[in-house]
């Protein structure tokens, strides 16, 4: 077993010993820098009691570290290629390994096997498949305590942007519906092998675990209406497919949003009280 992955000496030698190659399709870029593992480690606030999922553990560089303060971590790999590899990088430690596709994995499957201890996610997740994953696990509210993952510097600032912004969307407003959101670091991509073309961020993630409620299915379509046509008036871009423009000023009217704003210029506040109204019109059928 070799210790410190994030060592570029002992990481080459794992490689090296598995005879391992780089999947570009998987996204695979391995960490290489001990500060930024501390970071995320810090950042994470793993407890000795805790359960960890990570998504994502490579050759076990962030894994080892994880399992150093946490009761128990389960680390889902994609590669088949990195098993044995794992085995052999994580023999010393109580990590169960699972070879799955991360957005095939039923994460509320595997909570509910540990009901009685706090579950959090930590993890540096593909920057091909990062946005589904973080998305996917909010909106089947898989009950976590927090999330703590590596993003594409770009991907998890827009997950933060506030309203006004040139990175706000439908993917802040979901965020921001879904969870507290907190910056934790700011990676380079000097501090990968092999090094990716973009920054980084690591972000914290604090789900709110709040039982859905019946207007959301009209919220994430309207913010998503929004964005597409984020130009347009929201008079315009939220309009139409069902929704008439007479019955939205109406709307708009009752809740003092003016009619010449943005889909950017509307908190997630705003976008939820919108919904509300839209579903107490039984007429409106598309929205319900």
């Amino acid at each position: 077993m070799c210790d410190k992955l994030y060592m570029p000496n002992n990481l080459n030698r794992v490689l090296k010993k598995f005879d391992f190659s780089f999947s570009k399709s998987l996204g695979q870029n391995f960490l290489i820098d001990g500060n930024v593992v501390e970071a995320i480690i810090r950042g994470a606030e793993i407890k000795d009691s805790d359960i960890v999922i990570e998504i994502g553990p490579g050759i076990g560089t962030l894994t080892q570290q994880i399992a150093k303060y946490a009761k128990k971590v389960i680390a889902i790999e994609i590669d088949k290629r990195l098993i044995p590899i794992l085995e052999y990088t994580l023999s010393d430690f109580d990590v169960d390994i699972i070879n799955e596709d991360a957005l095939k994995v039923d994460f509320n499957e595997i909570v509910d096997s540990y009901r009685d201890s706090d579950i959090k996610i930590v993890a540096n997740l593909p920057y091909n498949v990062g946005t589904s994953i973080v998305t996917n696990i909010l909106e089947d509210r898989v009950r976590l305590e927090s999330m703590t993952v590596m993003l594409q510097k770009e991907v998890a600032q827009r997950m933060m942007a506030k309203p006004g912004t040139k990175a706000y969307g439908s993917l802040s407003v979901l965020v921001d519906y879904m969870a507290d959101a907190k910056e934790i670091i700011k990676v380079s991509k000097n501090v990968f092998i092999p090094k990716p073309k973009i920054d980084s961020m690591v972000i914290r993630l604090d789900p709110k675990n709040e039982n859905k409620k019946d207007f959301e299915k009209a919220m994430f379509k309207l913010t998503r209406a929004g964005f597409n046509q984020r130009r347009k008036t929201i008079l315009n871009s939220l309009s139409g497919d069902g929704l008439e423009k007479e019955d939205l000023k109406k709307i708009l009217d009752k809740l003092g949003i003016a009619h010449n704003l943005r889909a950017e210029n509307l908190s997630t506040d705003d976008y939820i009280s919108i919904a509300k109204e839209i579903i107490k019109s039984p007429e409106i059928e598309i929205y319900c």
